[in-house]
Parts: structure tokens; sequence; C-alpha cells
């Protein structure tokens, strides 16, 4: 008797399809995935803000996935924003390919929705923003990354906000109990 395989949720999904099948009050983590840390952002229940959390100095797969999976468990996460870096021509390149194989491995450990998020320059651009406040370079190497998240987290939030060409989609922030007003 053959076994039936368990059907597994696509490996990602567009941000609009994400943030369709969320209910109000829950999160996304965002990532930003380097070969010697993992930054970790989370937004609030609202999908307004991101806030940068924590970094995770990666060791070995299982246990940045155990870490992660703790994070996800404990903040009640329905979603993942994962930071693909791209080449400046738009491209993928190795490091995009890393990313994608870590999408792949983790969700064998956690079956949530992934939505890839264009990183390019966000650690550019969030090291500027630390240099321009004057931050020492042991501050900025401590918190850089988790900030890169934040930033590629906060990207994908105001898209979100935005809104998509769709107008037949139903509007995530529209409050249940508007007394029937049109």
């Amino acid at each position: 008797m053959a076994r039936k395989k368990k059907k597994k949720p696509p490996m990602d999904v567009s941000l609009q399809v994400l943030s369709e099948g969320m209910k109000y009050g829950q999160r996304l983590i965002g990532l930003d995935l380097g070969t010697k840390t993992i930054g970790v952002a989370l937004s609030d229940g609202g999908l307004m803000i991101a806030s940068p959390m924590e970094t995770i100095r990666r060791k070995k797969f299982t246990q940045d996935a155990e870490a992660l999976l703790d994070i996800i468990e404990k903040n009640s996460v329905t979603g993942i924003v994962l930071g693909m870096p791209y080449n400046m021509d738009g491209s993928e390149g190795p490091r995009s390919q890393a990313t994608r194989d870590f999408a792949l491995t983790f969700r064998e450990k956690c079956p949530l929705p992934v939505t890839f998020w264009d990183e390019r320059l966000s650690t550019v651009a969030v090291t500027r923003t630390l240099l321009d406040a004057d931050t020492s370079r042991a501050r900025r190497d401590e918190v850089v990354d988790k900030m890169a998240a934040s930033y590629i987290l906060q990207g994908a939030l105001d898209r979100i906000k935005q809104g998509f060409e769709d107008e037949s989609s139903p509007d995530f922030f529209e409050q249940e109990s508007n007394d029937g007003e049109s």
C-alpha cells in the first residue's frame, strides 16, 4: 500500500497572498540571512511597524532553525518575510541560491508561508543611518543585522499598507465593526 505524501504549502508566496491570509493581530517575522548571522525583526499585530528583535549567530542549520522556531512560537508569527540578496542588475547569484536553499530546508521544520523581499542595499542604508547617528563601530556591528531585517520587513509592511493592484482583494486594515456603514 503506497503512502500518501503530505501536501506541503508552496515554498514561497507573493506578499499579497501572504497578507490576504492574515487576520488582524497576527504578526510577520523579517529575516536578513547572512553567512555568519541572521538578523531578526518582528511586526506589530496591525502590520504597521517592524521592530528589530535580535541577531542570531549562525552555528549549524538545526540550531539556527530551533532559535527561529522558538521566536516564531513565542510571538504568534504567521508568515515570514525573507530578504532576497539579488545582484544589483536584478539577477540571482550564489547568495540568492543559498537563501532559497535555506527557505526550502527550513520549510521542513516550519510550514509557515514565506515571501521573498528584495534586500538590495538594506545593510548599506542601515549602516549609513547608524553612521549619521554617530554610532560606534562596535555598536554598529552589534545591531546592523537586526536593523537590516527590520528595514526589509518595514519595506514589505509599507507595501501591504499601500495596497495591491487588485482592488477586489479585501482591505486587511478594515475593522470588522464598521456598523454596516458603506
